[in-house]
């Protein structure tokens, strides 16, 4: 697996890059060689210079500070709620696929109305009632993906459920718990990674999305969907402001994106590595 891994230069860059994302989000606030809070009202918009590297936005604060502390709640938004939507998604969804009946009915059915609203709308929709903010965020966002692991998990788990192996393991009297999480999740753990990885580059657009209409992260702490939202009144008098987050966050959801297609390529062995 790992040799596999290796000989996919995609992954390998992807993977870095993204080792990178994750260090810059944890020690991004102690590189930043200004305060991405101080306002300075005498250089306001003002273009790179030795002192702020990529120049100033509208109160005068630093860019590149800004940058290296804003990837933090986008990327711990991310990650949180890709966990929870793993974690209470595959769950269901397991539990569904192995059960069936009722719980079968309960499950897809509630997931099937959850999906039923575009992500965007449906997260709309609750942090106008709950508010915005990194934990609220997490919240939000992974009930919203739960669905989308719980249908890949409730049709994986009724495709390994009727190999042999997993019946023996039933008719040996295994307890239901063994069953699942023991015999049935190992097995499809892959496709469950790789959506993690989609999840993941989608909800740091729906994240940057909230933030850009300024329904996420609360100012002053800065975000990169919140620092495009705030650039778009300047972005003809200054460009730059808004081009570097969206760089940033486009590279990052890229990156990401394409490291999920390089792990559908060295999980799935019906995929051959050129």
């Amino acid at each position: 697996m790992i040799k596999k891994m290796l000989k996919n230069k995609v992954f390998v860059v992807c993977f870095l890059l993204f080792i990178v994302i994750i260090v810059l989000s944890v020690i991004g606030p102690w590189l930043a060689p200004q305060d991405p809070l101080e306002i300075n009202s005498n250089k306001v918009l003002q273009p790179g210079d030795s002192e702020n590297i990529l120049g100033t936005d509208e109160f005068g604060r630093d860019i590149f500070s800004r940058l290296l502390l804003g990837i933090r709640p986008t990327i711990t938004v991310a990650l949180g709620a890709t966990f929870i939507a793993f974690f209470f998604g595959s769950l269901l969804g397991m539990i569904a696929g192995y059960l069936r009946a009722l719980p079968e009915k309960l499950i897809m059915r509630g997931a099937d109305i959850i999906l039923s609203f575009p992500p965007i709308l449906l997260a709309l929709l609750v942090v106008g009632f709950w508010g915005g903010g990194v934990k609220n965020l997490i919240i939000i966002i992974g009930i919203v993906y739960i669905p989308y692991f719980a249908r890949l998990a409730y049709s994986s788990t009724i495709q390994v459920k009727g190999l042999e192996y997993v019946q023996s393991e039933i008719l040996l009297g295994a307890s239901h718990v063994r069953v699942l999480l023991k015999v049935i999740f190992p097995n499809i753990l892959s496709p469950l990674i790789i959506q993690c990885s989609l999840t993941m580059a989608a909800a740091i657009l729906l994240e940057s999305g909230l933030s850009f209409l300024g329904l996420g992260i609360i100012p002053p702490d800065p975000s990169w969907g919140q620092m495009i939202g705030e650039a778009r009144g300047y972005i003809f008098s200054y460009p730059m402001y808004v081009i570097w987050p969206s760089l940033l966050l486009g590279l990052t959801i890229l990156s990401i994106n394409l490291l999920g297609d390089s792990l559908r390529d060295i999980l799935d062995p019906k995929l051959k590595i050129k």
